[in-house]
């Protein structure tokens, strides 16, 4: 589903989600398109960013329920794809953003970042970037072509610490929220984090 609100801000902290491309049923993106026409008919422009979070936070909260139903191919569950995107996420850590903490899922990836003001990179590069390596390297171990991911992401600004605090234990809780245990999925938090206490909670 295209068009959502992105909102940017200059040294903010995002938490991010993005999706393989099947992971989602038409009939499901279908309604998602429909929900967002309906809203848009209701509420017509202009509409504030407050109602405009509130949209997007009900269609985020739709679709992290459908991707925790483990829909689609799940090709990230072979452990070698699980690792690549783990190791692409980690790549540019510390140098085009500070990774704090991700999970790659069986149909989906969550990951907190914050682009650093000295890669002067945007949000949409650093996701496009990881995705677009990915893909290839996806696609030769399945010996296939084709779209990996979902064009779009959904991403949220990190509003204070106690909103990172529950992205945080999201995250950690991601894996059994699916029905699969920690050590199934790809699951990290940052040393410096962790150090600072802001750890996953059982």
């Amino acid at each position: 589903m295209r068009n959502l609100p992105h909102w940017r801000q200059q040294g903010a902290t995002y938490f991010v989600t993005f999706r393989l491309a099947d992971s989602i049923p038409s009939e499901c993106s279908e309604l998602l398109r429909r929900l967002r026409k309906e809203w848009l008919a209701k509420n017509p422009p202009p509409q504030s960013k407050q109602a405009l979070d509130h949209l997007l936070r009900v269609l985020i909260e739709r679709v992290e329920y459908w991707l925790d139903q483990g829909m689609g191919s799940c090709v990230l569950q072979d452990e070698q794809l699980s690792q690549m995107v783990d190791e692409s996420l980690k790549c540019f850590h510390q140098i085009r953003y500070e990774l704090g903490a991700s999970v790659v899922m069986s149909n989906h990836v969550h990951c907190i970042l914050r682009p650093l003001l000295t890669a002067n990179l945007e949000l949409e590069d650093i996701l496009g970037s990881c995705k677009a390596v990915t893909a290839k390297r996806i696609n030769k171990h399945l010996n296939q072509s084709g779209t990996i991911w979902q064009q779009e992401s959904y991403d949220r600004i990190v509003r204070d610490s106690e909103h990172l605090w529950r992205c945080l234990q999201y995250i950690g809780r991601n894996p059994r929220k699916a029905g699969r245990s920690c050590e199934s999925c790809r699951l990290w938090v940052n040393p410096e984090w962790e150090k600072l206490g802001w750890a996953f909670v059982s």
